[in-house]
């Protein structure tokens, strides 16, 4: 439940014992050995060389011409032995991301381009790679999975059950929405053999949109969407030969399919067996299962619960949201995370299950993780110990035998990104800070030199101007105990003798980190104009409950309390701002969006004597309309707690509405449905509360879609909020 969508940020890793590397625009890809990169530059694929930066195209569009005369639109390669390139074109956008389109094979050796899937329906090829040898290609199309043998041109249908209800080699749109589960399937280290997940959604209740724009006659949309209280769709994990298709060996992994997840699952190099994640309903008890591809046996390895719930590894560091496991010892042991010490910490732990080493250690949180440099012993990630709006790069080595060690210069106070290189010899470096603006470098470790001379990241610090930054970093301290980090955005010309109006800025839940020490951390891109030189004093805090790097006990003091804990501390926040003699409190107003949309309505309806304006965005009204997978995660089963989810909603506090409310929805939106404006309106005019609303026909939850959208939706939100908590100092 994200505002637009959550950031998909590209790490790298390798796949089993050989390098098959995917590369799209915008995104770089290491070689296998460290020494270069490859990078998809307007239409064909560079690489380029360490330290010397020499750059060599690989794939010019030439190669890219097809015997038509056409030059395919390169959007991503790939590639692996035997000088095969694989290409990915005419890409169309299932649910959030462009993951269906058509796959071409460039041979460099005879110098040939030919289309793969060929009679298949056009741009219908999902997720296509080639086998560890470059001489099969395996795809998903219309739910199926097909393996094509490039000599030949031979296509074998491996699955042949496949339907919009029984998808193979896919996942529906729950999964791919909270799971991150999007490419279904994975060869093996022999190239041997497919495993793939097989979701059964034929169960799972279909949401109905309406599209009333794009034909004479309104037509009904269907989504299969579980929501709060509705079991699961039925998933299990199959194993099928390329010489058998159709002979599939299911993974005998225990447990009622419609009671538990199957979040993640890689083969285990060099073996015919594969590693696979458990998550129960409630996804507070975790389960790693080792699993024969051949006989379906599956041993439980590793087993983890929690008081509150338990993350997937991709749901706090998006590199993992294409698949992938960290593997050491050749396969013997892998990297894993836990929180069950009260820090986000990681562990080295054993296939057998009978080795557990503590890797991280100590009082912080462990970020995301950068590389792993097996080879050369350590594992690089980020973290931020004492300043939870920063991000810096630490590594520690692959035994637990040192302490972390901080790689970022301590000269560079700020958010860092790391890009590094398979032997942690290089890496992409970009920093900003919020008065310093993005700068970018390839730089050396782990001695952190840049291989452009004089570092940019110093000299663009050296050349940066704080003072004339109008934002400030603080921390608001509750009558409840609570400490929480702000950003404040001054006016311009600012005078203490004055009062000026507030607008906050709000998210509040557990998928979103507000308050970032980076540079236009604090910018309102829905406002026209300027809201510093109009005399705004705009504000964002980060409440309890939010993913900040502040241990477990921080980030799930709100279990079971989505729309109270988060909202009174924001409400008490505001209450000690109202304290500043500069704030005009017949002035306050807050804004968000998706969940900061549910929390703007929570705000309004349970502090009305706080919040005077409020414009709210795509919102949840009513817990129980949204996906069981992210609800039931932070808010428990609503056959056991109902009254949680009711407390928990904006509907159940309408009512109380006094203040000033735009309610803004796109009536097209799949993952916050409408159905939570129309419920929210009946509410609210059951009790003659006075609003302003406006739908956005057909447009979906990031509102975009369409001539002049963004346009309007902007002056809409400007013009009101200017009418109904006018700037500048009084």
């Amino acid at each position: 439940m994200n505002f637009f969508s959550r950031v998909r940020i590209m790490i790298l890793i390798p796949l089993f014992l050989v390098a098959v590397l995917a590369v799209r625009a915008q995104d770089i890809q290491w070689s296998e050995d460290g020494t270069s990169y490859f990078q998809v530059e307007k239409g064909e694929l560079a690489r380029y060389d360490l330290p010397s930066k020499k750059r060599t195209v690989v794939l010019t569009k030439a190669m890219l011409t097809t015997g038509a005369g056409k030059t395919l639109d390169l959007q991503e390669a790939s590639f692996a032995k035997g000088g095969k390139f694989l290409v990915f074109t005419n890409s169309q956008k299932v649910w959030r991301y462009n993951t269906r389109g058509d796959y071409w094979i460039y041979d460099s050796v005879n110098h040939s381009l030919s289309q793969l899937g060929k009679g298949l329906p056009g741009a219908s090829l999902m997720f296509a790679k080639l086998n560890p040898a470059g001489s099969k290609a395996a795809y998903v199309s219309k739910h199926n999975i097909y393996v094509e043998d490039l000599s030949s041109g031979q296509i074998t249908q491996l699955t042949t059950d496949g339907t919009e209800y029984l998808i193979n080699g896919t996942f529906d749109w729950a999964y791919e929405e909270e799971f991150f589960c999007r490419d279904g399937f994975r060869w093996s280290p022999d190239g041997n053999t497919i495993a793939f997940w097989q979701v059964d959604a034929s169960s799972i209740r279909k949401f109905l949109m309406i599209n009333n724009t794009d034909s004479a006659y309104p037509f009904v949309v269907p989504v299969e969407y579980p929501v709060a209280g509705e079991a699961p769709s039925p998933v299990r994990i199959g194993a099928v030969r390329i010489d058998a298709p159709g002979t599939i060996t299911w993974m005998k992994i225990p447990g009622d399919p419609q009671q538990h997840y199957l979040t993640r699952m890689e083969w285990i190099p060099g073996t015919s067996k594969i590693i696979s994640q458990q998550l129960n309903r409630k996804q507070n008890e975790s389960k790693i299962f080792v699993c024969n591809t051949s006989t379906g046996e599956a041993q439980s390895i590793y087993q983890e619960t929690d008081n509150a719930w338990i993350d997937i590894q991709a749901s706090w560091d998006q590199g993992y949201a294409d698949g992938g496991w960290d593997w050491l010892s050749g396969g013997k042991e892998f990297l894993w995370s836990s929180e069950k010490d009260g820090w986000r910490h990681l562990y080295r732990l054993s296939v057998e299950g009978s080795k557990e080493v503590l890797l991280t250690k100590g009082a912080f949180d462990v970020m995301d993780i950068t590389r792993v440099d097996a080879k050369g012993g350590f594992v690089y990630f980020m973290a931020s110990p004492t300043n939870a709006t920063q991000k810096y790069l630490y590594r520690v080595k692959l035994d637990g035998s040192t302490k972390e060690q901080r790689l970022s210069p301590i000269t560079q106070p700020g958010t860092h990104t790391y890009d590094i290189s398979p032997t942690g010899r290089f890496a992409f470096h970009n920093f900003s800070n919020y008065y310093t603006p993005r700068t970018g470098e390839v730089i050396s470790l782990p001695d952190h030199k840049s291989l452009n001379g004089e570092s940019p990241v110093n000299a663009a610090l050296s050349t940066a101007d704080k003072a004339k930054q109008h934002l400030r970093f603080t921390t608001i301290h509750t009558e409840d105990g609570v400490d929480m980090d702000a950003w404040v955005q001054y006016p311009t010309n600012f005078d203490s003798t004055k009062k000026y109006p507030v607008v906050f800025y709000v998210y509040t839940e557990p998928w979103g980190q507000n308050v970032i020490d980076r540079y236009g951390t604090a910018r309102n891109f829905l406002y026209k104009g300027n809201m510093s030189d109009d005399g705004y004093i705009y504000i964002s805090m980060d409440n309890r409950g939010t993913p900040v790097p502040k241990g477990r006990e921080w980030r799930k003091s709100i279990y079971r309390k989505i729309g109270l804990v988060n909202i009174r501390d924001q409400a008490m926040g505001a209450k000690e701002i109202l304290k500043w003699s500069y704030v005009d409190s017949s002035r306050v107003a807050v804004w968000g969006w998706s969940g900061g949309g549910t929390a703007t309505l929570n705000l309004m309806f349970q502090f009305p004597g706080i919040y005077k304006t409020g414009i709210s965005i795509a919102a949840v009204g009513n817990q129980l309309t949204y996906d069981n997978i992210y609800q039931e995660r932070y808010m428990g089963l609503p056959a056991e707690n109902l009254e949680d989810f009711v407390k928990g909603s904006p509907i159940t506090y309408a009512k109380n509405l006094r203040g000033n409310l735009l309610y803004i929805h796109g009536t097209g939106d799949d993952n916050v449905h409408y159905n939570n404006a129309e419920l929210l309106i009946n509410e609210l005019i059951k009790y003659n509360r006075q609003f302003r609303v406006m739908p956005y026909p057909n447009r979906t939850h990031s509102i975009s879609e369409g001539e002049g959208t963004y346009e309007h939706l902007s002056t809409l939100y400007t013009d009101y909020l200017r009418e109904k908590c006018p700037p500048g100092g009084r």
